[in-house]
């Protein structure tokens, strides 16, 4: 069975927590794995059309980012007070798919996994992909079944190999592992 879901326009690369401070600084959740090559100053950065009465905001360009605890702080050219970022909080930052970095050999982008079908390495069905979960070491898929829904651990141990283009995974689980 072939994927035919939609690709994405654009690539989610971080959430905006709250502003920091009085001048215009704010904290970022990144959500890539190239942190280095989405938040450098000079970059732009499209905000998550928010809901019909919320505020809208043009591509924002970075100022300067500088490391915070677990995230960044980022300052955009011309936002540079506490009350032109507020509308930023709890909204997410993307770039156009067209800027994202290629990816390597074996990656996924993690919404490309969602429904997949997965399969066994026997040829046995198993069920779709419903979410992923980033859990520490290791990040587990949830995978709705038709006996409800179980919980894979995205490692290369089990999941043995991911077709993106023709919507499947083949996964060899551990005994047992399938009967939870």
């Amino acid at each position: 069975m072939a994927n035919d879901r939609q690709h994405p326009e654009h690539l989610v690369v971080g959430h905006v927590t709250k502003p920091h401070g009085t001048k215009g600084e704010i904290f970022v959740w990144p959500l890539t794995d190239r942190v280095e090559d989405v938040f450098t100053p000079g970059r732009e950065l499209l905000v998550e059309p928010g809901e019909e009465d919320a505020e809208a905001f043009d591509p924002l360009t970075i100022d300067t980012v500088r490391p915070f605890k677990r995230g960044l702080l980022v300052k955009f050219d011309g936002y540079d007070d506490r009350d032109a970022v507020e509308g930023l909080s709890q909204r997410y930052l993307q770039i156009p798919m067209g800027e994202v970095t290629p990816l390597e050999e074996g990656e996924v982008f993690y919404h490309q996994l969602i429904g997949l079908d997965v399969v066994t390495a026997e040829g046995e069905r198993v069920g779709k992909v419903r979410e992923v979960y980033e859990t520490g070491p290791t990040h587990l898929l949830e995978v709705r079944t038709e006996k409800g829904q179980v919980l894979i651990p995205f490692t290369e141990r089990v999941v043995r190999k991911i077709d993106v283009e023709g919507g499947t995974m083949m996964i060899k689980p551990p005994p047992g592992l399938l009967d939870l």
